[in-house]
């Protein structure tokens, strides 16, 4: 089947599937991509671009599914599903902390009736939020009755919200059926192995049918399900996006095979997160000492597997209860007491107004990212470098240095510019000042970084971040992301052609660990 070939009229004839469309594209490199340059598009710019409308439709406001939708939609998360019947090495479910985005972290867990009370008011709250998703703290499938109760609940309530799960895969075979019953259409599963001798250096054990087991036994029995269940899901036409904690040492170099493996059964994309091991959350590798990725390591990987099939690079490994935009994590203004106090009334055709100028900045956005990068086609260099950027969101340059939580990082290239990861850090300013020990945090975590690109900048970090050889940039104030980096790269080519500037391999950079500490 030729993917590209496949248009709307085509998709409403019965003798196509999208099932069948799902395989095709799982053949045609995973989300469908662009001659033999692995890059695929699923949706990733405003544009459908060679995505069948069928799924387009599902992506194009999927903040996790679409990388260039995350700037403009926000998700939510509900935590009504508490029990897990597997440990992983790498999760302890008991750690909390208000100020820390971890997957299975929640403050306080939800009934099916107090969760779609929540996601009224959210919703009304914030009206480009398009996704509700169930995710723990333990595993939606474990605890079925919960899981689906509310489900049930949402769809009637907000039919047009975007229904999604997270698993780790064990009892996924089991509720294949009912999941497309429920017309959820994304299920993430993690998946950190293909070989059982990996599988239990991560799972100790596993509870399944009713009995424990533990080792090899566990490991495969896991992987089984997981693989089958994937299997299952692409044949009914869901979109898959597969997570893979990276753990050097233990499955790095095997996520290789992971990815061919995944790609093979029709998964939409594949999702390689670093490993969260901070001693302080009392994991079993947090406590034995076992290190996370560094950026550039988990870079690295990234780009081996993206030749196969697309790469999620926007994940923020979010909390069980998170709230809003990726990157940012409202759940503090929706707790339950507050949400019941609420008189929530349920607007649809406001969400969709305001959806709808939400697309017209995405298509300007976009426009304005084609005009530049227009400019730079006469350009001849091999020169690729990363910058990073202070965003509050909408695909802007809008955070100022002193108040960003997070920094996006960019890879710029004279094919443009695209979206590579991010990096938590700590605030820098709170109470008014400036604290240096967090600025150095932050010179580490953007180390690798050529320029950081933001909306202002006092002049004590500006200096300290020269010294480092890191370039403030903050002339693109307010001003699109992609738009302003090309800008800026052109202007960096020519520096560098004039003799002005040398271009220098910028060094190793952290991935973030602990908890943030940000603004009281």
């Amino acid at each position: 089947m030729d993917v590209s070939a496949l248009d709307e009229a085509s998709l409403a004839g019965s003798a196509v599937n999208i099932g069948e469309i799902m395989q095709a594209i799982a053949e045609h490199k995973g989300c469908g991509t662009s001659g033999g340059s692995g890059k695929a598009s699923c949706g990733s710019q405003a544009g459908q671009g060679e995505l069948p409308t069928e799924i387009w439709e599902k992506v194009k406001n999927h903040p996790c599914y679409s990388e260039e939708a995350h700037h403009h939609y926000a998700r939510m998360h509900v935590a009504v599903a508490p029990a897990c019947n597997i440990q992983c090495n790498y999760c302890n479910r008991k750690y909390d902390c208000a100020n820390e985005s971890r997957p299975g972290v929640v403050s306080e867990k939800l009934t099916p009736e107090q969760a779609v009370k929540k996601v009224l008011a959210v919703a009304s709250t914030i009206p480009q939020m398009t996704v509700l998703g169930i995710a723990g703290p333990g595993d939606p499938l474990a605890n079925p009755k919960k899981t689906f109760m509310t489900f049930e609940l949402v769809a009637r309530a907000a039919p047009d919200i975007k229904l999604c799960l997270s698993t780790n895969g064990l009892m996924l075979p089991d509720h294949v059926d009912t999941i497309a019953r429920f017309k959820i259409d994304h299920v993430t599963i993690t998946i950190n192995m293909v070989d059982p001798e990996i599988g239990a250096k991560i799972y100790p054990w596993i509870f399944y049918n009713h009995k424990r087991y533990t080792g090899l036994e566990a490991a495969k029995i896991l992987n089984d399900r997981q693989l089958q269940g994937l299997e299952m899901l692409t044949e009914r036409g869901i979109l898959c996006k597969i997570n893979s904690v990276m753990i050097p040492g233990i499955n790095d170099q095997h996520l290789v095979e992971v990815n061919k493996a995944v790609k093979s059964r029709g998964a939409f994309l594949h999702n390689i997160m670093p490993l969260i091991s901070a001693p302080e959350h009392g994991t079993v590798f947090g406590l034995n000492g076992q290190r996370g990725p560094t950026a550039q390591e988990l870079k690295a990987l990234q780009d081996v597997c993206k030749g196969a099939m697309n790469m999620m690079r926007h994940c923020r490994q979010c909390r069980a209860d998170a709230v809003g935009l990726l990157g940012e994590d409202r759940s503090a203004e929706f707790t339950t007491e507050k949400v019941m106090a609420m008189d929530v009334k349920y607007d649809l055709e406001m969400r969709k107004a305001y959806q709808a100028k939400v697309e017209e900045k995405r298509v300007a956005k976009v426009a304005a990212e084609q005009e530049e990068l227009a400019k730079l086609a006469s350009e001849m260099s091999g020169i690729k470098l990363l910058v990073a950027v202070a965003t509050k969101g909408s695909g802007l340059i809008n955070e100022h240095f002193g108040h960003a939580k997070e920094f996006q990082v960019y890879e710029l290239s004279t094919t443009g510019a695209k979206l590579v990861g991010h990096r938590r850090v700590d605030q820098y300013c709170r109470g008014g000042y400036g604290e240096e020990e967090s600025l150095a945090t932050i010179i580490r975590a953007i180390n690798d970084c050529h320029a950081v690109f933001v909306a202002k900048i006092g002049g004590c970090p500006k200096s300290n971040l020269l010294k480092a050889g890191i370039e403030p940039v903050d002339q693109y104030a307010h001003e699109f992301i992609e738009k302003s980096a090309i800008a800026w790269f052109k202007s960096y080519l020519e520096r560098v052609q004039t003799g002005e500037i040398q271009y220098v391999d910028r060094g190793e950079a952290a991935i973030r660990q602990s908890a943030l500490i940000s603004a009281a």
